[in-house]
């Protein structure tokens, strides 16, 4: 038997469930359409003025920045956890994965990214 077969049916399974649950959801959820239901909402309050407003890409990459350090933190954990156990090469692996985080951290502080404006 071809080892491919199990990554197809893998994939029409992974395709097949979310598009069920939301035809699903469609045809058989609850529909009472309402005015009400249609306004924009911010925060509890009605909006004032343009909904519609311009942020600076800025932030953005400010967000990300944060997340891409928070998610590589995350890979520090466990190697910190097991750090007496590893060996001296596994070490000198986490000592590299921290100089490029250092790097990034450098690269990004220089070219402005993290001041708030």
């Amino acid at each position: 038997m071809n080892p491919w077969i199990f990554v197809g049916v893998f994939l029409l399974v992974a395709g097949a469930l979310p598009a069920f649950a939301l035809l699903f959801a469609k045809y058989l959820g609850p529909r009472r359409p309402a005015p009400i239901k249609s306004e924009t909402y911010e925060c509890g309050v009605e909006t004032h003025g343009p909904t519609w407003v311009q942020l600076k890409a800025q932030y953005y990459v400010y967000a990300l920045v944060f997340v891409v350090f928070d998610v590589e933190l995350v890979f520090l954990f466990p190697w910190a956890i097991v750090y007496a156990r590893l060996p001296l090469y596994v070490a000198l692996e986490g000592a590299l994965f921290l100089l490029i985080l250092a790097g990034g951290l450098v690269y990004v502080w220089r070219k402005g990214a993290l001041e708030w404006a």
